[in-house]
């Protein structure tokens, strides 16, 4: 029994390039954002200032809708280049 460094779970896959954690956090944080301002309610639960007529509460939503889809676009992107080159295809097995 040895219980030095050389174990199968310490090395890693040669087939899996390291993974950029710091681009993995920023992608998360990215992801968290739209979650944590629209549960804040207190925050746009006003009518003022209107926008051709709808109430703050109401367009301010519809502005997030946009916005959230633009976050997960980032965060899809950092997690593709947090991932680095493969030699396989998305869906190939390995």
């Amino acid at each position: 029994m040895s219980l030095g460094n050389n174990s199968p779970q310490s090395r890693p896959d040669p087939e899996v390039p390291p993974t950029d954690m710091r681009k993995m956090a920023l992608a998360g944080v990215l992801l968290a954002i739209p979650i944590v301002v629209l549960l804040w309610v207190p925050h746009y639960a006003k009518v003022e200032p209107t926008l051709f007529g709808f109430p703050f509460f109401f367009w301010y939503q519809f502005l997030w809708v946009f916005l959230c889809s633009a976050m997960t676009y980032a965060a899809f992107r950092l997690t593709l280049s947090a991932r680095g080159k493969t030699s396989h295809k998305a869906g190939e097995d390995r």
